[in-house]
């Protein structure tokens, strides 16, 4: 039975929370589960990643949603089923039209990830609003939580892009650059500030091997320039030191950053977004997480690492979390990287197999669809 959304989307960290939103109201749609408008409090954040995205309309429709600029005086019929990202506020005027609804709409709290124990316990669980119940909807790794978002036909889009060659070699002329050399590492870096980044650079620019660096404009490329004695770069530069050449590319689409990921050897992802997409790639990656007051968010880290690194070896374990940890505590992993040719092929296959593991249980939107069964 389609159902029609309203997803309200407050862009806290540049590209996270709204990263996270498109994709869900992209699926909801694509996959025939009802209309869907998408509120999104700043428009010029979401057109850095869908560049059809005008911020100047107050209403626009762009892959068959409808986009609505969110005022906090916003006063619409609610949709059916309203999800409000992240425990963003909804606006006054459109909750009280939510509580005089009869019969009520579904009301969905999306939390943000966690693989803490916690959260199965907390998952599905209504909070009374009035007349209503939120229910806290809590993505995540287990089958007592909502699950992950995966398009239904991502996987095998991914292993085809990976098995075809000749379109590699195309993707990466678009780019400027020839096939990989052989032994040559490609990696990218779409990562927050870190201390970390510097030592990374120090070992990729004296390593045995050739690496292609390829950093998309963001937070992460200013470390990148500093590292390397260059005060600015544009998309388009090609920096070379020693075995290291640095790649600027432009801020792209969410497709073109699956495919940037699909193709590289490694990659260095943020946030919650990047994170997830990264586990989707079938890569080895490292996760630079957002951080929390008290160091928090090294709690959370540490609880992925468990679920994570359970089937590897101890010693690749130890090492990945190492390198996981120094990199989101901002020390050196110079000595640290000296393993990566060692420990690479055994992380390669782990990474290989987690989306699989992963996806068994079903994707968010699948779980979601269920659950919002059971209560409209």
């Amino acid at each position: 039975m389609p159902f029609a959304f309203d997803i309200f989307c407050t862009v806290v960290d540049n590209f996270g929370d709204i990263g996270v939103t498109w994709r869900l109201a992209r699926q909801l749609h694509d996959e025939g589960h009802g209309p869907v408008r998408l509120w999104v409090d700043d428009l010029t954040s979401f057109s850095r990643i869908c560049p059809a995205i005008d911020p100047a309309r107050e209403t626009q429709c762009e892959q068959g949603i409808t986009i609505q600029h969110w005022h906090a005086e916003a006063d619409r019929e609610p949709a059916r089923v309203v999800i409000e990202a992240f425990a963003c506020e909804l606006p006054a005027p459109y909750k009280a039209r939510m509580q005089a609804m009869s019969p009520p709409p579904a009301w969905i709290n999306l939390e943000y990830l966690s693989a803490e124990a916690w959260v199965e316990g907390c998952h599905a669980l209504p909070s009374p609003q009035g007349r209503l119940n939120k229910y806290f909807f809590f993505p995540g790794f287990t089958e007592r939580t909502g699950g992950l978002l995966c398009e239904r036909d991502l996987l095998a889009q991914r292993a085809a892009w990976q098995a075809d060659q000749a379109g590699l070699a195309a993707y990466w002329a678009s780019l400027g650059l020839a096939p990989s050399a052989p032994g040559e590492l490609r990696i990218s870096l779409f990562a927050y500030e870190s201390a970390a980044v510097a030592s990374l650079i120090d070992a990729w620019r004296q390593g045995p091997h050739q690496v292609t660096l390829l950093v998309p404009v963001g937070r992460a490329l200013p470390q990148v320039l500093a590292a390397l004695g260059i005060e600015a770069a544009q998309p388009g530069d090609r920096i070379q030191d020693g075995a290291l050449t640095v790649a600027v590319l432009p801020m792209t689409d969410q497709a073109g950053y699956d495919r940037l990921l699909w193709s590289c050897d490694l990659n260095i992802v943020r946030g919650e977004d990047s994170f997830v997409r990264a586990q989707w790639a079938a890569r080895p990656f490292l996760w630079h997480i957002y951080p929390q007051e008290e160091d928090y968010h090294l709690v959370k880290l540490e609880a992925f690492l468990a679920r994570y690194l359970a089937p590897l070896p101890a010693p690749q374990a130890s090492w990945v979390q190492a390198m996981m940890l120094a990199l989101n505590q901002g020390e050196s992993c110079k000595d640290l990287w000296q393993k990566w040719e060692q420990y690479r092929e055994i992380w390669g296959e782990h990474a290989t197999q987690w989306p699989r593991d992963l996806i068994a249980g079903g994707d968010l939107v699948t779980r979601l669809v269920k659950f919002l069964e059971t209560k409209i």
